[in-house]
């Protein structure tokens, strides 16, 4: 938590749960990443944390913008990003959607199917297209499952039709996963973009753009690799792959940007023994899986508690969140130690909590209001 997060929650009361976020430590992750990876441009992944704060402030700073759906396009453009600095980077889209962006000035879209291309090709004529391949996500915490991408072999014949069909055939990406911590993870899914590059030279489409995707980490419970590092990792492997004729390259943070930017605040509702399980001691607040903590689902994202004020010894104890649903259980395995005197009303800090977590938040699950947001 930064200072100015903890003096403006010791500056008064506030209704919980809540979200506070740094802005300041948002521009600081900005340029760090900017300093790790100089010449990549940044495409701040909008679905992370959507909030129009964030937003002006990234494009203040001249961020260029990842939008997963029409919505993220329109919220891009209210706060001032140019059209031309929006991809439109999911390859699932309505065809109305590729149209409005289209017809707003975005000329970048991602696809990895045919039906996709023939929805870009009715809908964004002309646009500059990229295709996604599927690529390794070992050691990343929060994988992306098989829903994205397709084989080296499918890109090729994807951008050659597209070429055909009057697109521009841009580049290829990839996504390594969300969280990823292994700094050469990026190292055999670049080897795997230049096999496109060099299949489609071949055919004389000459692809410019390589989209390194996101997955770059923030730091929850176990440390991680300084952000250098997987620069270094990634321009070392560029390289490799690319000799001196080096595409353009663009990243798409999330996670990294504001993630150890913001704090959740919650309140104790109940603290108790619970027989029926072996006499585990849980402890449930006012925020839960359906407040807006979607990425405990298997425990897999694992954020540092705090309980400040609270002085007893720490205890383990299960963690859920305060709805009647049996899912709504963040930490059952997860080491989970927290004061001994927690009582209702308390206060737990769940911290590192800037990034998906107001944007995964139910808009009213069992009639539970989604967390108050403060952006500082």
């Amino acid at each position: 938590m930064t200072p100015k997060l903890a003096r403006f929650l010791d500056s008064g009361t506030m209704a919980t749960p809540a979200i506070l976020v740094d802005l300041d430590r948002v521009a600081e992750n900005f340029a760090t990443l900017r300093a790790a990876l100089p010449d990549a441009a940044i495409y701040y992944a909008v679905k992370a944390n959507p909030a129009v704060p964030v937003l002006d402030r990234l494009v203040g700073l001249g961020s260029r913008f990842d939008a997963a759906s029409i919505e993220e396009v329109r919220a891009c453009i209210a706060s001032g990003a140019a059209p031309s600095a929006i991809s439109f980077g999911n390859t699932v889209k309505k065809r109305a959607a590729i149209a409005e962006a289209h017809a707003l000035g975005v000329d970048m879209f991602a696809f990895d199917s045919d039906e996709e291309l023939d929805k870009l090709a009715e809908a964004a004529p002309g646009a500059k297209v990229y295709c996604r391949l599927a690529v390794s996500q070992d050691g990343a915490d929060w994988p992306l499952s098989r829903k994205f991408g397709t084989s080296g072999a499918h890109a090729r014949d994807l951008l050659v039709a597209a070429n055909e069909r009057g697109l521009v055939a841009h580049g290829v990406s990839f996504h390594v996963g969300s969280q990823q911590t292994g700094v050469g993870a990026w190292q055999t899914a670049i080897g795997q973009a230049a096999m496109v590059f060099s299949d489609l030279r071949a055919r004389g489409i000459d692809l410019r753009l390589l989209n390194l995707g996101g997955g770059f980490p923030t730091r929850y419970r176990d440390d991680i690799p300084p952000m250098s590092a997987f620069g270094e990792a990634i321009m070392t492997a560029v390289r490799e792959a690319f000799g001196n004729d080096l595409p353009d390259l663009l990243i798409e943070p999330g996670r990294a940007i504001v993630g150890d930017a913001g704090v959740a605040v919650s309140e104790v509702v109940l603290a108790c023994t619970r027989r029926e399980d072996g006499d585990r001691r849980w402890i449930y607040l006012d925020i839960g899986r359906f407040g807006g903590l979607a990425e405990t689902e298997g425990e897999a994202i694992r954020y540092r508690l705090s309980a400040p004020g609270v002085e007893s010894a720490a205890a383990p104890a299960v963690l859920a969140g305060p709805t009647c649903d049996g899912v709504d259980v963040m930490y059952r395995d997860t080491p989970c130690a927290l004061p001994e005197g927690l009582r209702p009303g308390d206060r737990v800090l769940i911290h590192d909590t800037g990034a998906y977590v107001t944007s995964y938040a139910s808009q009213g699950f069992n009639g539970f209001l989604p967390p108050e947001e403060h952006y500082l």
